[in-house]
């Protein structure tokens, strides 16, 4: 009797030591509910194959994540490079290691408010985010051109910080003259007759802004092979919305947004944002760059690209992800 005793107390510590072994990796996500962001949130719908469970909370915004990762309560998070850099020049622990998008803004007007042209800003109320990629494009797109910007009045434009989902509310109701939005508001706004484009700004020197996948220094330092794991999920969850887009849509539209944006504003919101993979050393520092010049994020030590942009694990994923060795239509990462 106690001979079977020990044999059946045996058997059970095998199995449970064995159901620990095999039990999934748990990795922390901080996202964005920006239809761009989608291929970030699917991640979790296919982290069973590579042995992760992903738990995914929404943020506001990018920035707003931060606080969450100083607090261990993140692992990895989606957010504008600018938030990345904001966060690394205050001291939060992270690590950019992919892109995930690129694109994704437009500066829309009222319909009859004699708006065509950034120039034609001047003397209106335009509206933007504090902090964010929509704020950088804009400042760089009213610097280029000669512009003079406060939140009071004064200057040539007036700016309003709201955020993004009070933006098109303000534009429909003419609080506001014009905004810098994001996808998919900006398409609605135009699909639904309260704005009309005035420019996608991506004609300054920053370019399409892109959007960065970070992760924690501990996450990355400490747990190699999930992160590892993690940048392949995020590949593969980025090559099949690329590869399939009505899967995307219906995902996005779906699963996200609850049915909140029709068809057309799904298509034109990924038309100005599409799916990407890769982020570049060179970017980040532009971004830097015009971060510190304009004041967005008051960095005292803004920091170095090359000290925390770390596209070891991209490349990896990439190249196990392709048989022609992870050469892809978009591979810039240096």
């Amino acid at each position: 009797m106690l001979r079977k005793s020990l044999l059946a107390a045996a058997i059970a510590a095998v199995t449970l030591a064995a159901h620990g072994a095999s039990a999934a990796d748990l990795v922390r996500l901080g996202n964005l509910k920006f239809a761009h962001y989608g291929a970030v949130s699917y991640m979790k719908e296919i982290a069973g194959k590579y042995d992760l469970k992903i738990e995914e909370r929404v943020f506001p915004k990018g920035i707003d994540i931060l606080p969450a990762i100083v607090a261990g309560e993140i692992d990895v998070a989606a957010s504008a490079v600018d938030a990345a850099i904001a966060g690394r020049a205050s001291g939060v622990p992270i690590y950019a290691v992919a892109g995930f998008a690129k694109g994704g803004a437009r500066i829309v007007a009222k319909p009859g408010a004699g708006i065509k042209s950034i120039a034609d800003l001047k003397g209106k109320k335009v509206a933007t985010p504090r902090g964010g990629a929509q704020e950088l494009i804009l400042l760089a797109e009213l610097a280029k051109h000669g512009l003079s910007w406060s939140d009071r009045s004064g200057k040539d434009v007036q700016i309003v910080y709201m955020a993004y989902a009070d933006m098109n509310q303000a534009l429909l109701s003419g609080n506001i003259d014009a905004m810098s939005q994001s996808e998919p508001q900006s398409s609605q706004a135009i699909n639904k007759g309260f704005g009309v484009e005035v420019i996608k700004p991506y004609d300054t020197e920053l370019g399409e802004p892109v959007r960065s996948l970070v992760v924690t220094e501990e996450f990355h330092n400490k747990k190699p092979e999930v992160a590892e794991r993690l940048i392949r999920c995020f590949v593969e969850a980025t090559a099949t919305f690329i590869a399939n887009p009505e899967l995307a849509e219906k995902y996005v539209r779906e699963q996200m947004f609850k049915g909140q944006i029709t068809s057309q504003d799904f298509k034109d919101a990924i038309g100005n944002s599409p799916y990407s993979y890769d982020l570049s050393v060179a970017h980040v520092q532009v971004t830097t760059d015009l971060m510190q010049k304009f004041g967005v994020g008051r960095m005292d030590n803004p920091p170095k690209a090359t000290e925390w942009v770390k596209l070891d694990l991209l490349e990896r994923a990439k190249a196990a992800a392709k048989p022609d060795g992870g050469k892809t239509a978009d591979t810039k990462t240096n």
